[in-house]
């Protein structure tokens, strides 16, 4: 039996250090650690590799629900992916294992208190920006992509796959800006 941790913080500029202390202290052997969103699975390839490697009696440690996902469904896909390789979930805070049957019907609870609190979250950003603008100090967030750049290498004749490879970006962003153009 393998324990496995799984860290993740939403934004580059916050730091996973304190959760893999915790899942070192818990006795985590290998510690998987990413800087992605936990709104959905997209793009959480640490995650995917850490459920690929589990095999039977392994157990995947992560410190809070949220870090695991901020939809219910997602949170209840992942947890019924490592059962069917044999696997389960414990969750550190509150200590929460899918070993026995209430931890499933706990793991459920918390899953869509998770998706509630990423709603709240959302609702108090959209207020905050909504006051904002009121106030007349609202600048719009920073932009993530070069449109210029992308529009510059579109009308070069390069494609939707290398300019999203040079943009840092999906090929569907690079379409969505090249159409708005």
């Amino acid at each position: 039996m393998t324990k496995i941790g799984y860290a993740r913080v939403s934004t580059v500029d916050q730091d996973f250090e304190i959760q893999q202390q915790r899942l070192h202290a818990e006795g985590c052997q290998i510690i998987r650690a990413e800087k992605v969103s936990g709104a959905s699975r997209e793009g959480r390839s640490e995650l995917a590799t850490v459920i690929e490697f589990l095999r039977e009696g392994d157990e995947l440690v992560v410190t809070r629900l949220d870090r695991l996902g901020r939809d219910t469904r997602d949170v209840l896909n992942i947890v019924h992916e490592c059962e069917q390789r044999g696997a389960f979930v414990t969750v550190l805070d509150p200590h929460v294992s899918t070993r026995g049957e209430i931890g499933q019907v706990m793991l459920t609870v918390l899953g869509m208190v998770a998706q509630m609190e990423r709603r709240f979250i959302k609702d108090r950003q959209r207020e905050g920006i909504a006051n904002a603008k009121v106030a007349g100090v609202y600048k719009g967030g920073k932009a993530r992509l070069d449109y210029e750049m992308i529009r510059s290498l579109h009308r070069e004749g390069i494609g939707p796959s290398a300019i999203a490879k040079a943009a840092k970006c999906s090929r569907m962003q690079v379409y969505r800006i090249i159409t708005e153009y």
